[in-house]
C-alpha cells in the first residue's frame, strides 16, 4: 500500500490508499443518480452484457447486476480490483485489465460504461477505441468524465479567507493532476470524440454538484490523500491543509465538485 506520506510519480489518486474508499462513497452519492438515469434511458435490462471499465467502487456494478439479472453478464475491470472484488458473484465477473495496453474483452457487449476513467489515462484515444471495439452492433457506450476547467472554484462564493484557501488548494490539486497527464478539459470533448469514433445518436449532458455533504466529503478525502504531494511540491503547508480539512468538517463551506459530462452513443 502506498502511504499518504510517500509521494510517487504514479496515478495521483491511487486506489491503494485508505482515502480511496471515502472518495468512491462520495462519488457514488454525487453522481450515481445521473449515471443510473442515463443507464435507464439506454434501456439496460434482463440479459444485457455490460462492461464496466475502471470500476473502482461497486455501486454501478451492483446496480447493473440487478438490472441484467441471472441471464445477463457484468464484467467489471480495473488495473486494481481490490475495491471491486466484493462484487464478484454471478452475474458479475471482476477482472484485472488495462484498457490502454490490453485488447478489449471478447463478448460483443450491449453496454460499455466508464466513469472518471479516461480523463486520467495516458492514451485516452486508444482506450476509447478499445471500448467501441468491444460493443456489438447496436450496442451503447456511455462515457462520463469530469471537466474541471469548466468551473475553476472549490467555493464559487469566495467571500472569506476559508473560501480563498479552499480555492487555492483546489488549484494546487488540479496542478498535480495536470502534471501527471490528466486532461482537465476532457469532458467537454466527449460528444465530438464519440462521433469521431463512429457512434450514432450521440447526446450529452452535465451534472454540477454544489453545497452537498458528499462534495465536502470528497474534497476532504482528496486533499488528505494528496497531502504529502502538495507539501513536497511547495503548493501548501500541513497547517493549511489541517485548517481546510477542519473547516470542511463543520459543514459551512459550500463546496462545488467539478462538472461531470455524460455522453452516450450507439454503435451502428
Amino acid at each position: 500500500m502506498t502511504s499518504a506520506s510517500e509521494p510517487d510519480d504514479g496515478y495521483l489518486l491511487d486506489n491503494r490508499q485508505a482515502e480511496a474508499g471515502e472518495r468512491f462513497a462520495a462519488l457514488a452519492a454525487l453522481f450515481d443518480p445521473a449515471t443510473f438515469r442515463h443507464l435507464e434511458a439506454l434501456g439496460v435490462g434482463p440479459g444485457w452484457r455490460c462492461w464496466e471499465v475502471g470500476a473502482g467502487g461497486t455501486s454501478v456494478v451492483s446496480w447493473l447486476a440487478r438490472k441484467v439479472g441471472p441471464t445477463g453478464r457484468v464484467l467489471a475491470t480495473d488495473i486494481d480490483t481490490s475495491w471491486t472484488a466484493s462484487a464478484a458473484r454471478p452475474p458479475v465477473e471482476v477482472r484485472r485489465h488495462d484498457v490502454v495496453r490490453e485488447e478489449p474483452p471478447a463478448g460483443g457487449f450491449d453496454l460499455v460504461h466508464a466513469r472518471l476513467v479516461l480523463v486520467h489515462l495516458p492514451d485516452r484515444a486508444r482506450a476509447l477505441h478499445s471500448m467501441v471495439r468491444a460493443l456489438r452492433p447496436g450496442g451503447r457506450l456511455l462515457v462520463e468524465d469530469a471537466d474541471p476547467t469548466l468551473q475553476p472554484f472549490a467555493c464559487p462564493d469566495e467571500y472569506g479567507p476559508e473560501q480563498r484557501l479552499a480555492n487555492r488548494l483546489l488549484k494546487a490539486v488540479r496542478q498535480l493532476l495536470a502534471d501527471r497527464g490528466a486532461d482537465l478539459a476532457y469532458g467537454r470533448t466527449l460528444p465530438r470524440l464519440l462521433r469521431d469514433v463512429g457512434l450514432h445518436d450521440v447526446e450529452a449532458d452535465g451534472s454540477f454538484p454544489l453545497a452537498s455533504p458528499a462534495s465536502s466529503a470528497l474534497e476532504s478525502a482528496t486533499v488528505r490523500q494528496v497531502r504529502a504531494r502538495l507539501v513536497a511540491a511547495g503548493l501548501a503547508t500541513d497547517e493549511e491543509i489541517d485548517r481546510h480539512v477542519a473547516h470542511l468538517a463543520t459543514g459551512t463551506l459550500d463546496i462545488a465538485t467539478a462538472p461531470m459530462i455524460s455522453a452516450w452513443g450507439r454503435k451502428p
